[in-house]
């Protein structure tokens, strides 16, 4: 036995260096970077704090929608939830475009989703069944009721752009009236927005012009306010709204803002048969130094000594009138 060993019983070592890894576990000894804040990191208490106070920050400031962190690229528009069975059943009344309703399972019907669920059916929208815990999920645990409409980013269109078109229809033949339009100048109340959008609309303006910062945007409270206005109605969005002014005015546009202090007031305007852009600044600060210095003229509205300023969408509209009452009477 001791001649014959079994083949199996006994060990062969090999001669010469073993075999490495050849460097196939580095990357698992290597770091990865500074551990982030705790308001930043998804699954922590701090992080869950931080969207709770911003979503009783949006209720506060009067909108229902709420709106869905963006998860794509940087830049990119972010989506809008409007929760609550009231809020959803406003909004499709409203005609808000939406991609998709989702309706819990289950769900205790009433008349306000039986109707929600109606306009839906008839305008194409995409009906979803979704249990309790994935709406939840979805709005970030808002108060949902079992109904969340799912709204698309608005798309907006180039200030400049916007405006060389309007005055190219204008010159065309295309559109009857000279060619009107209302830059915003620091309105940062989405419904002033959306009731400016509906008096331009009321009153044959051609567009609604926004800066990039520091402004109100196309929201589900605007869309809302515009009461299906903003379907007919373009907002563009300025990148630096003194250099659109420059470019209006080289296209033949004479910019007037509006200000208690103005030079001329609004009864005694004589550009209104002209290409006009209405500037409007908040109702607090009003116009910017810059774009004050911009405009051609500053005109104001006769008021009542007791009344200090009018509401920024109540100015423009007031204004909006009285351009339409005199090219009206021109014609």
């Amino acid at each position: 036995m001791a001649n014959n060993p079994r083949s199996g019983a006994v060990r062969k070592l090999k001669k010469g260096p073993l075999k490495g890894t050849g460097g196939l576990g580095r990357k698992a000894l290597e770091g990865k970077g500074p551990t982030p804040k705790a308001d930043e990191r998804t699954y922590h208490k701090a992080f869950k704090s931080k969207e709770l106070s911003e979503r009783s920050a949006a209720k506060r400031a009067g909108t229902s929608a709420s709106p869905r962190r963006n998860s794509g690229p940087k830049g990119k528009a972010m989506e809008e939830l409007v929760t609550g069975r009231n809020s959803v059943l406003e909004a499709l009344r409203a005609a808000i475009p939406a991609k998709a309703l989702y309706v819990a399972v289950r769900i205790e019907m009433d008349e306000r989703v039986r109707e929600s669920i109606k306009l839906a059916t008839e305008r194409g929208i995409p009906l979803l069944e979704a249990h309790k815990p994935e709406l939840d999920r979805l709005t970030e645990d808002a108060v949902h009721q079992g109904l969340v409409l799912q709204i698309p980013p608005y798309e907006y269109e180039d200030a400049v752009d916007t405006a060389s078109e309007i005055i190219a229809k204008w010159k065309k033949g295309h559109i009857a009236n000279a060619p009107l339009i209302v830059a915003l100048d620091g309105i940062t109340d989405t419904r002033n927005l959306g009731a400016i959008i509906r008096s331009v609309s009321a009153f044959s303006g051609h567009a609604v012009i926004v800066p990039e910062r520091r402004s109100a945007g196309v929201t589900a409270a605007a869309w809302k306010t515009s009461a299906g206005a903003a379907v007919r109605v373009p907002v563009a969005k300025a990148p630096n709204l003194n250099r659109a002014i420059g470019a209006f005015q080289k296209m033949g546009f004479f910019v007037l803002g509006l200000d208690g202090d103005g030079d001329v007031s609004l009864p005694d305007l004589t550009l209104a048969q002209e290409p006009v852009c209405i500037v409007v600044g908040s109702e607090g600060k009003g116009l910017s130094r810059l774009v004050r210095e911009n405009c051609d003229q500053i005109v104001s509205i006769p008021i009542d000594s007791a009344m200090e300023s009018l509401n920024a969408s109540m100015a423009v509209g007031i204004s909006l009138y009285e351009i339409s009452r005199q090219r009206a009477a021109k014609a």
